[in-house]
């Protein structure tokens, strides 16, 4: 096996952010779910964006945030996303190439436009996001730079990428080419309505042997077991992945392999902010403890350090030093 080049490379959609604060009878109006992700068009982005307030713009897209996060880490990372020769397209591929991470996937001329997120944050520091994808759901298997997959320890995959079914394929190639090369191949299942679309497809990897690391929440958790009760959704999934990890919110995080488990309570903050990107950091900090060779309980802590570093401000990027919080927690 050749030497990686990258700790991580990633899989994912590239999406530009657009957030405001509003309050909840603005999420009634509109009839959105609290808390949740929607997919909506051209003319629904629109009309959203108008009722929204001031806003900010910040480059996004769950996976791209965990490769943020653990290039603030230190890891050498490198992200194949599709963006759209637009303005929007140029700020994510600027951000995410100033957080130090390798990008290189070509532009799509034309229609779609670039990604966006329009999220809309309630004084309770819930996100609401609303998710045109544009370009990002027409990566093609042939954008892939197979060799820099090959050349990484691990290939992280987004779930919410796998409904279109161009970066499906090209997902599927990328797990070929790792498996082929030797790497391991970790998944975040995204969302619950993903698991309703494609949870027999996740359910066939687990079984072929091809995913190393499982990321979920609890409602993702039960969503592919079937099971409402915690501890026999995390057994029986626990018994079928090598490394499953499931977060909790303010409930902290588990991990187990094999036969082993670990488990951390949430890092205190002094106020929730925005929940923009907790899971995604938190996938970050134990995708950096894994490849550093830490135990399950200190990438678990490493992780909700950086979950608590993102709840406290606006956007899924890290602000503050991420390695020097982590090295004082570990002290």
């Amino acid at each position: 096996m050749t030497e990686p080049r990258f700790d991580v490379l990633a899989i994912g959609n590239a999406i530009v952010d657009v957030m405001a604060p509003c309050d909840d009878s603005l999420l009634e109006r509109f009839a959105m779910a609290k808390g949740g992700m929607t997919l909506i068009d051209d003319a629904e982005a629109t009309t959203l964006y108008e009722a929204m307030g001031p806003a900010r713009e910040i480059s996004g897209g769950s996976a791209a945030n965990t490769i943020a996060g653990l290039a603030a880490l230190g890891a050498k990372c490198a992200f194949v996303g599709q963006v759209a020769e637009d303005q929007l397209g140029e700020v994510f591929a600027h951000d995410i190439r100033a957080a130090g991470v390798h990008f290189a996937t070509a532009a799509r001329p034309g229609e779609p436009p670039t990604a966006r997120c329009l999220i809309f944050v309630t004084p309770d520091g819930q996100r609401t996001m609303n998710t045109y994808l544009g370009a990002t759901q027409f990566l093609p298997p042939s954008a892939l730079d197979l060799e820099a997959v090959a050349a990484a320890k691990i290939l992280y995959l987004e779930g919410y990428l796998w409904d279109p079914e161009e970066p499906r394929a090209a997902m599927r190639r990328a797990i070929a080419a790792a498996r082929e090369a030797g790497r391991q191949v970790a998944l975040t299942l995204s969302d619950p309505f993903v698991i309703t679309r494609h949870g027999d497809d996740f359910r066939a990897l687990i079984a072929e042997g091809l995913l190393d690391i499982l990321f979920c929440n609890e409602s993702e958790l039960a969503a592919m077991t079937g099971k409402d009760d915690f501890e026999e959704g995390l057994a029986q999934l626990g018994s079928q992945v090598p490394v499953l990890v499931v977060t909790r919110s303010e409930k902290g995080a588990v991990a187990v392999r094999g036969s082993e488990r670990a488990e951390v309570p949430a890092e205190p903050v002094g106020e929730v902010v925005d929940t923009t990107g907790a899971g995604d950091l938190f996938a970050a900090g134990f995708l950096f403890g894994h490849v550093r060779g830490k135990s399950l309980e200190m990438s678990l802590t490493i992780g909700a350090v950086a979950a608590a570093e993102i709840i406290s401000h606006f956007g899924a990027r890290p602000e503050a030093d991420l390695k020097a919080l982590v090295e004082k927690r570990l002290r």
